[in-house]
């Protein structure tokens, strides 16, 4: 989904006041490479992403998400 211009800068501010205060978490389907989808601006993208990656930990856990499965799985056998 494509985040609008204002948005973006509202979430890089966001990251901006709280760097080295608190944690800030974020989950995406989307490689790092792909978040231009969603932050369309190439330097406003770069910058979030410089943000959300400086001093802090990546934690990748495949390319598949477990919604689809498991969806499937709870709706095998239902009519």
């Amino acid at each position: 989904m494509e985040l609008h211009r204002h948005g973006a800068e509202l979430l890089f501010q966001v990251l901006t006041e709280r760097e080295e205060k608190s944690s800030v978490a974020i989950a995406s389907n989307e490689t790092l490479s792909g978040w231009t989808k969603t932050f369309t601006d190439p330097r406003l993208c770069a910058a979030i992403v410089d943000r959300l990656t400086f001093g802090g930990t990546i934690i990748e856990i495949g390319t598949e998400s477990h919604r689809p499965a498991h969806t499937k799985a709870q709706h095998n056998g239902k009519p």
